[in-house]
């Protein structure tokens, strides 16, 4: 299971989860070209190592579990996973 960014994080893109990650599976990081043009952050499915130490760090409470996840935020499962593959 990994975790997953979902619609809240969309315009916010606080970092604060990335600081707290200890395998930088969240990105795009502040400072990297590709920052400022994303929407939102994610996080990298085969990265993810399911601390869960990033969840609480989120200000606007925009990570899940996979299976905590709200069924309308589906989506991004997907979203996040083809961020990575777009890289």
């Amino acid at each position: 299971m990994t975790h997953i960014i979902a619609e809240p994080c969309i315009g916010t893109k606080d970092t604060a989860c990335v600081e707290v990650c200890p395998v930088d599976c969240i990105h795009p990081v502040k400072g990297a070209d590709d920052h400022e043009e994303a929407d939102m952050l994610y996080i990298d499915p085969d990265t993810c190592i399911d601390c869960g130490l990033c969840i609480d760090e989120c200000p606007v409470q925009a990570i899940f579990t996979e299976e905590d996840l709200p069924e309308e935020w589906n989506k991004y499962i997907q979203v996040n996973s083809d961020w990575f593959k777009n890289e």
